[in-house]
C-alpha cells in the first residue's frame, strides 16, 4: 500500500472515531459531517491506490468513486450510493440556515454505521 493510501485511510478511520463521540457531546451536525468525511477519506485511498492521484473536488471524488465501484462485485449498493446521500449532512452542517436546516440524531447516527461500513469495504478492496 502506498504511503498516501495509508495517510487517507488513516484520516478515515480518525474521523470515524471521532463521529461518535460528537453525537455523544451533542454536536449532531459535526458528528454528521465527520461521518461523510471519513467515507471521503476511504474513497480518496482507494483513488490514490488505483490512479495514483489526489482529486481536489467532493463531487470529482464520488464520481471517480462510483466509476470505480461500478465494476466491483463487492461494494453493496448502501456503499456505492453512501457518499452522495452523506454529502448532504455536510451541506446541512456547512452552508443551510434556519429552522429546517439540521440533522437529527438518528440521521446522524444512521451516517455514522454507513460510513464505518463504507470504511471496512474500501479497506478490503484494498
Amino acid at each position: 500500500m502506498k504511503p498516501e493510501t495509508s495517510a487517507f485511510l488513516a484520516k478515515a478511520t480518525e474521523l470515524l472515531d471521532r463521529a461518535p463521540a460528537l453525537l455523544a457531546k451533542g454536536f449532531v451536525e459535526e458528528a454528521g459531517r465527520a461521518a461523510y468525511l471519513a467515507g471521503f477519506h476511504a474513497a480518496q485511498a482507494l483513488i490514490f491506490e488505483k490512479h495514483g492521484r489526489i482529486l481536489k473536488t467532493h463531487s470529482g471524488v464520488q464520481t471517480e468513486f462510483a466509476r470505480l465501484a461500478k465494476n466491483e462485485a463487492t461494494i453493496d449498493a448502501e456503499s456505492r450510493t453512501f457518499l452522495g446521500r452523506a454529502y448532504n449532512l455536510k451541506v446541512v452542517a456547512d452552508y443551510e440556515t434556519g429552522p429546517e436546516a439540521n440533522i437529527t440524531p438518528t440521521q446522524a447516527i444512521g451516517a455514522i454505521a454507513s460510513a464505518g461500513r463504507f470504511v471496512q469495504h474500501v479497506k478490503k478492496l484494498l
